[in-house]
């Protein structure tokens, strides 16, 4: 199983210190960041586009190509790119330059995005929510597959034979389709024959597995040539040398970020206590000490077989010493306890 870390680049107030990180200095740190993950052994490093104040990625593609000539083995993606509000052609020429600055490690996580700034940003109307993404999706593929490109759609102007360039070093370009529990889109990934990545940022993960034995069904029956049937678990966690250090650091800024958007979309505010309960062995978050989370983390494997397990580190603003840290614990400590023990069980297994 690969093992990776996702992140938003947040530019929230720092809760302890009442401080907002410039756009500047997050960025500067996240490559600090991707460094150490590549350092530390970790197989993907994901960077979120979003459109707020609060975040400071909104262009994955030219943060990762700057991680590009700091890393040398990591794979560089978007988590995800918001192929609905973006034009498909240049997204894939973003990826391939990414991909041929990197020696063949770029990646695209295509999706719908969990928040809707980029639609009116980019002139689109979100009563065409989901013929965007399906239209949009199209025309990614298309121009993946093929150098030269004839299309026509209701979203965009047609293409009449026209190439695109420059093509990427991977042939073909990995595209995944990224899903927040929508049957419906993981029908999609398994009738096109696209690896699947699931965000799980509440409740209880058993609740996902419907989800992924249907899109593992739904590919066995589409039997598409050349599909690639993965699955990618993505949640938020924390990692510390203690388990009540990691809570007491995590918890501020998760507390920040997930009041904030519960005032936005009607949810209650976050509470120590339901905090304590995503951090129970059944719960949404990965958070305690290197023996906790990789326990954690075998758990959600057993639950979901999946091929990879990216872990947001972090929701809300933390100092970057402790990100750093925590990053350091996740590649040197955490991901070899869950890979020994998954070469034991299938050691076993033969």
């Amino acid at each position: 199983m690969e093992i990776g870390i996702t992140t938003f680049a947040e530019t929230t107030r720092d809760p302890r210190t009442g401080v907002t990180v410039s756009s500047a200095q997050r960025l500067h740190d996240l490559i600090e960041e991707v460094e150490l993950a590549d350092q530390a052994g970790l197989d993907v490093y994901g960077v979120g586009e979003h459109h707020r104040p609060d975040f400071a990625a909104s262009a994955p593609a030219v943060v990762l190509a700057a991680a590009a000539e700091r890393t040398r083995n990591i794979r560089l993606t978007s988590a995800v790119s918001v192929l609905s509000s973006d034009d498909p052609v240049r997204v894939f020429q973003d990826f391939a330059t990414l991909d041929l600055l990197s020696g063949g490690r770029a990646e695209i996580m295509a999706g719908r995005g969990s928040f809707i700034e980029s639609y009116p940003l980019f002139g689109q109307s979100l009563d065409d929510y989901d013929d965007l993404f399906r239209e949009k999706l199209d025309l990614l593929l298309r121009v993946r597959e093929s150098e030269r490109v004839t299309w026509s759609g209701n979203h965009r102007p047609a293409i009449d034979d026209r190439g695109v360039y420059p093509r990427p070093l991977q042939q073909p370009l990995p595209v995944w389709l990224a899903v927040g529990g929508t049957p419906s889109s993981v029908v999609r990934a398994a009738r096109l024959g696209l690896p699947l990545a699931v965000a799980i940022i509440g409740g209880a993960p058993e609740r996902f597995a419907p989800l992924v034995d249907l899109y593992r069904e739904r590919a066995r029956q589409a039997a598409v040539p050349g599909a690639d049937v993965r699955v990618g678990i993505h949640m938020h966690g924390y990692i510390a040398d203690t388990l009540e250090q990691a809570k007491d650091e995590f918890y501020p800024p998760y507390e920040v970020v997930m009041t904030q958007l519960g005032r936005e979309r009607g949810w209650p505010p976050m509470i120590r206590d339901h905090f304590e309960a995503l951090c129970s062995p059944p719960g949404a978050l990965l958070v305690g000490n290197v023996e906790q989370v990789a326990e954690k983390m075998l758990f959600v494997h057993d639950l979901f077989k999946a091929e990879r397990f990216l872990l947001h580190i972090s929701v809300g603003t933390m100092p970057h010493a402790q990100v750093m840290r925590a990053i350091e614990l996740l590649g040197t400590r955490v991901a070899p306890l869950v890979r020994a023990e998954l070469s034991r069980r299938t050691t076993v297994a033969v």
